[in-house]
Order: C-alpha cells, then sequence, then structure tokens
C-alpha cells in the first residue's frame, strides 16, 4: 500500500518485538488494568502476560435492590464498581473460579461470571449460565422445618413438637433463602473452561449435599456425606469434593463410584480454630488460629498456622507448614472459597492475606484485612478503605479471563 507523502508507516510492534523483551515489559506493569490492555493488543503480547498477574479482589457486600457490585484491589489501594444487571433480586451463594452463585426467592440458582462479556449459556466467552432451581427434596433435607411452595413462593411452616402446624407459615425471603436451601456452590472448574464442571452444594443445615453437572442436568441430585455433624465446608481438591463437617472430619466424594468415604486419619490439628481449607500446590491445607489464653488477665493471644497433606498418600496426615516459598494464601472468612497463587502484583508472598480479621471487633464498622508472615508469623491488620463501611466483606475472587475478549469486563470496572 502506497503511503500518503510525508507520512512514515508505523512499525508492527504485534509481531515485532521478542518474546523475552515481550516478558520483561509484562513483568513491569503496574496494575490489573495495565496488564489487561496490554493482553487485548494481540495473541503474542497475551501470551507474554499469564493471567496470573490478575491478583484476586476482594467481593464487598452488595444490595439485592441494586444493580451495582463493589471490588477492592489491594494493590492498587482502590475500590471499583461495576454495573451487573443479574445480582439484582438476588443474594450471593458462592464465589468459585472467578464466578458467583446467584439465588432468588424462588431458589434459582444462576452463575455469574462478573469479568466476562454479556454471553448466555455454557461455553467459552459466556457471562450467565443459570442451574437448575431447588426443589421441595433440597428443601427437606436442609431444613428442619416443612418447606411447601406456595403460588411460587417458598413458605416456612413451624410446628410443635408432635408435628402439628402451630402457624400458616411465613414467606422465606431472599436474605434467609441461604439458611434453608444454598448456603454455598463451589464449582470443581470454571463452566466456561471446555470441560466438565460440577457445581456442588452446601446445604443451610444438613449432612447431606446437593450436586448437578452445569449444562447436563436439569435437578440437583441429594448425596449422604456419611460425616455425623452438618456439612460446614465443600472443597475441590486433586480433582475431588471434600466435605468437612463443624468438627473438621472430611468425607471424600469418588466420581466413579457415586458415594462418599470417611477419612478418619485427618482429624484436624488438635487446637487449631477458624479453620479454612484450600488446595495449594496440589495438596489440601489447612489455615487457622491457635489460641493461648490467660486466666490471670482474661487474655488471649493467637497465631496463624498452615498444615498439609496429600490426599493421594495411602493414610493422609496433616504436617505443619512454616514456608509456602513465592506462594500467597487468600482465605475467605464469609465464604469457604479459599484458593493459592504464585504472589503477583503488589501482594507478598509465603504470606496469608485473610479476608476479615480471624478475631476483629464486632462492633468496628469498617473493613479491614489480616496479612500474616507465614516464616515469622507476625500478623497485621489494615483498614481496607477509610470509606468503605458495613457489614462483612463477602471474599476473594480470582478474575476469570478465560477469553481475549473477556478481558472487555475487566476494563468496564469504574473507579470509585
Amino acid at each position: 500500500m502506497v503511503q500518503p507523502p510525508g507520512r512514515r508507516s508505523l512499525p508492527d510492534w504485534r509481531s515485532g518485538l521478542p518474546e523475552d523483551l515481550l516478558e520483561s515489559i509484562g513483568k513491569r506493569l503496574a496494575s490489573g488494568h495495565d496488564a489487561a490492555a496490554f493482553r487485548s493488543a494481540c495473541s503474542p503480547w497475551r501470551a507474554a502476560v499469564p493471567f496470573a498477574i490478575f491478583g484476586p479482589l476482594l467481593l464487598l457486600p452488595f444490595d439485592a435492590d441494586s444493580d451495582r457490585v463493589g471490588f477492592y484491589c489491594v494493590s492498587e489501594k482502590k475500590v471499583f464498581s461495576k454495573t451487573l444487571p443479574d445480582v439484582r433480586g438476588k443474594v450471593p451463594c458462592g464465589s468459585s473460579c472467578g464466578w458467583l452463585a446467584l439465588m432468588d426467592e424462588a431458589a434459582a440458582v444462576t452463575l455469574l461470571n462478573p469479568f466476562a462479556g454479556a454471553g448466555a449459556g455454557a461455553g467459552a466467552g459466556a457471562r450467565r449460565i443459570e442451574l437448575p432451581p431447588a426443589g421441595e427434596h433440597v428443601a427437606a433435607a436442609s431444613s428442619s422445618e416443612p418447606v411447601y411452595k406456595v403460588h411460587g413462593r417458598w413458605v416456612l411452616r413451624s410446628t410443635d413438637d408432635y408435628g402439628g402446624d402451630i402457624d400458616a407459615g411465613r414467606v422465606i425471603k431472599l436474605q434467609d433463602m441461604r439458611d434453608v436451601f444454598f448456603r454455598e456452590i463451589v464449582l470443581s472448574a470454571p463452566p466456561d473452561a471446555g470441560s466438565e464442571c460440577v457445581a456442588m452444594a452446601m446445604l443451610g443445615c444438613s449432612t447431606e449435599v446437593a450436586f448437578c453437572r452445569v449444562g447436563v442436568d436439569n435437578a440437583w441430585t441429594l448425596l449422604d456425606t456419611k460425616l455425623d455433624f452438618s456439612v460446614a465446608s465443600i472443597v475441590h481438591c486433586q480433582d475431588k469434593f471434600l466435605a468437612i463437617d463443624y468438627t473438621g472430619e472430611i468425607s471424600v466424594f469418588s466420581s466413579n463410584a457415586g458415594a462418599w468415604t470417611l477419612l478418619p486419619s485427618l482429624s484436624p490439628p488438635a487446637g487449631l480454630c477458624h479453620r479454612s481449607y484450600l488446595e495449594s500446590n496440589g495438596e489440601l491445607h489447612i489455615v487457622g488460629a491457635m489460641v493461648s489464653t490467660s486466666h490471670e488477665t482474661q487474655t488471649f493471644t493467637y497465631s496463624s498456622a498452615i498444615y498439609a497433606c496429600n490426599l493421594h498418600d495411602r493414610t493422609p496426615e496433616w504436617s505443619r507448614v512454616k514456608d509456602i516459598g513465592d506462594q500467597t494464601l487468600f482465605v475467605s472468612k464469609h465464604f469457604n472459597g479459599s484458593f493459592s497463587g504464585t504472589s503477583v502484583s503488589e501482594y507478598k508472598e509465603n504470606t496469608i492475606y485473610f479476608s476479615e480479621p480471624l478475631y476483629g471487633d464486632p462492633y468496628d464498622m469498617v473493613h479491614r484485612l489480616e496479612i500474616v508472615d507465614v516464616v515469622t508469623g507476625r500478623s497485621e491488620v489494615k483498614p481496607v478503605h477509610e470509606k468503605m463501611q458495613g457489614s462483612e466483606i463477602l471474599g476473594w475472587i480470582r478474575p476469570n479471563l478465560w477469553k481475549g475478549e473477556n478481558l472487555l469486563g475487566f476494563l468496564l470496572l469504574e473507579n470509585l
């Protein structure tokens, strides 16, 4: 093509830069926004900046009457918001693999990728995927009191010791839906990644769980975990689902047998409180606090502790971990969806980031983070944002940007 007189042709920056130079530039990008813009240029530039550069964000509480969702970026010390019409009229019931699980008053469940485009349905580029709604069999397994659907609304009826109705029942409000149906939903994989995705749901109060295959099943299937106490946490680790009860006992789900098996050797370490479970470097990890009390001064102190085990061992056992190298652990308090990753951006390596302090002041309305140095055990509690006040942070969410076009959602975050 002939260039107009006096006009020079621009160099092709997309394919003319060496791979090692692109990688060097990528490592110097100051923020996730810069990384997203860099990756959107072309395939070679996208390959030079891995997904790990997108550090996790804190998902802030949102109003069911609004379509605005807030995120806090620790590395940039900024609050961003995004307009997401799909969250209106729904309550969050999980954050897994970069997707939110949302439930409405009819117990219908939606998976939402807040950083994707506008596509719907399973498959690459999807933003919203509908899961089967909960039925009466789920309510019966989750609630100790009878639950019925009347004129499209769920009603909870109180009964006496003889099974008789005490009242005509009350309509279950949106804020109470997690107590009756799905308390938390955990995914085996991102539902738009092209592989099978299974959703496993922890119920309100039950030793049973519910599961469905995303895009395949049209109803939830109940499974007995064989635990003695109600399930308190569900974790996907080493291609297996784990159900953990309130005492720390663990049951493992075998997809081949379609049943759960108890792991009696994996009782939690003695004295470990505020336990959270996650997978890191292919092993199951448990993060918690060791508490020491003084009866004389009526005070207590605590230090964070990490234990790990390999589920493939013949007899899995917990072993203390005092150094996690270049890894960073992100532990959510409200949701159990904790995870790890190679340290990125401004996050420190060999560090635990708790979405809320383990022992915070219940009357302190300022959002705070607790950051723990794994090697020294030193803990630092710092406010997330001076203007942020309210209820607990929902937890960490890791942007799921599987396709280049999905970066648009990340770039459209609005600075508050």
